[in-house]
């Protein structure tokens, strides 16, 4: 007969035996296979793959810094526990604005650090859960303040992981301290790395675009005050492009900032441009239509050159280059043909902006908003079933020019965007009533204040009561 001693002893075995057991099943055929499959499905689409293609170098330098910091601490004996992990899916979620490709970066680094530090599964389920969350606070943040709240909540989380995981393997108790100041320390880090991640690639983060949404941006004060017209539809052109970016999953305040700043070459010679002119006025009614093509092309080149002088990110710079794509100026291609002799020709190709075309879904919808924004602004009595048609009628002019051919823009989400347009277009720009202008006579005019008053109506009142 087994004495109760032995038996539980048996049984704490069997136990043990069950939970490493487990474990490694879990390791070989559960946790590598889903990161593996996480890889192979964001791969298979084409979105993911460009942009894993666009962002291989960044990817590839936040792998190495993660394996050199985990590689240093395992050959020094400090615990890998102490290594700063989340920087790493945080700054991928903030800079590429992607939580996919931050959720892949996360499960390979996870399944690195566990590697390195003797196949340590626990700690890479941990990391990988930490960064799994790290991600998702992070992504889409707006402030710089919110990264630090970010660390703090990671801290918070990855101390109760390793709270779990310590009731099946008891560790030092100081631990949960320090994992949970590795999660503040990590919102910190992150703050210090952005700037030097966006100026070595070039890329751009919603924190850095809302600071240059800034009205008090010298800029964009400029276009205030020489260029008003320009400036109000900049802005109109940007609340027209958010929402459409939004309706088709587009990085909608990208191409809001885009838009504030897609015209800002016209601040070279604000007064040739249409929307800054006064309604009697018309500068080019005294130039011919090829120093008029001139002008107005110009305004492209000299909008690039001047992003370049106050050092634009060139993601910004790519929405002034592309607005137009290699659209035709249609209005002077026609007063050309109107006015040329006989004898001459006249190109359509000089006629037409030098380019790139749009390549992303971002500038094409603000070359889209630009066309749209200013046909609806020059209809002289708008109506809801103008503007529609306006609407239609630039949008399929766009995509039969193949101004859309280098971007990704579907069928359907040119559907989409018609749609926010017209919505929109038609509240800014509907037809007023017109209110008649009340008669003017005596029993108008409004009586005075002492007359009106309530007092006044009391003294009258007590007046005829005493006659």
């Amino acid at each position: 007969m087994i004495k109760p001693a032995v038996l539980s002893k048996i049984k704490f075995s069997l136990a043990t035996c069950l939970i490493y057991a487990l474990s490694f099943i879990l390791r070989v055929n559960f946790i590598l296979p889903t990161m593996l499959l996480a890889l192979v499905i964001y791969i298979r689409s084409f979105a993911g793959l460009a942009k894993l293609k666009n962002h291989l170098l960044e990817l590839s330098l936040l792998f190495v810094l993660l394996f050199v910091g985990a590689y240093i601490m395992v050959n020094n004996a400090i615990p890998v526990l102490y290594l700063p992990f989340c920087v790493i899916p945080m700054l991928a979620a903030i800079i590429f604005n992607e939580p996919r490709l931050s959720l892949l970066l996360s499960a390979a680094c996870s399944l690195t650090v566990a590697h390195l530090a003797g196949n340590n599964f626990y700690l890479g389920v941990l990391f990988f859960n930490s960064g799994l969350i790290s991600s998702i606070l992070v992504f889409d943040v707006r402030k710089r303040t919110d990264i630090i709240r970010a660390g703090f909540i990671v801290g918070i989380a990855q101390a109760a992981m390793l709270l779990f995981v310590d009731r099946l393997l008891p560790h030092d108790p100081e631990r949960y301290m320090v994992i949970f100041l590795n999660g503040i320390g990590c919102g910190i880090i992150v703050i210090g790395f952005l700037p030097v991640f966006e100026y070595l690639f070039k890329t751009v983060t919603n924190i850095s675009l809302l600071e240059l949404a800034d009205f008090n941006n010298p800029i964009l004060q400029r276009m205030i005050m020489e260029a008003p017209g320009t400036y109000h539809h900049s802005l109109v052109v940007g609340n027209l492009s958010e929402a459409a970016c939004r309706a088709v999953g587009a990085h909608a305040l990208l191409a809001r900032i885009g838009a504030y700043y897609h015209d800002i070459g016209k601040l070279e010679k604000p007064e040739y441009f249409s929307e800054n002119q006064p309604s009697d006025e018309n500068k080019h009614d005294v130039l011919s239509p090829t120093m008029s093509r001139l002008v107005i092309m110009n305004h492209v080149k000299e909008g690039v050159e001047l992003a370049k002088k106050i050092k634009l990110n060139p993601r910004l710079i790519d929405f002034i280059r592309q607005h137009h794509g290699n659209s035709l100026a249609y209005y002077f291609y026609r007063r050309a043909l109107e006015t040329v002799e006989e004898e001459q020709q006249v190109k359509e190709e000089g006629f037409r902006y030098e380019g790139p075309k749009p390549d992303s879904k971002e500038t094409a919808i603000v070359m889209l908003a630009d066309s749209v924004e200013a046909a609806a602004r020059s209809l002289k009595e708008p109506t809801a079933a103008k503007i529609e048609d306006v609407v239609h009628k630039i949008i399929n002019n766009k995509f039969i020019d193949g101004q859309l051919d280098q971007c990704d823009l579907t069928l359907r989400d040119l559907e989409k965007i018609s749609a926010v347009f017209i919505r929109i277009l038609s509240g800014i720009y509907h037809s007023r009533v017109t209110y008649p202008e009340a008669a003017r006579g005596e029993d108008n005019h409004k009586k005075p204040a002492k007359e009106n008053s309530p007092h006044s109506a009391g003294e009258a009142g007590d007046k005829k009561s005493r006659s």
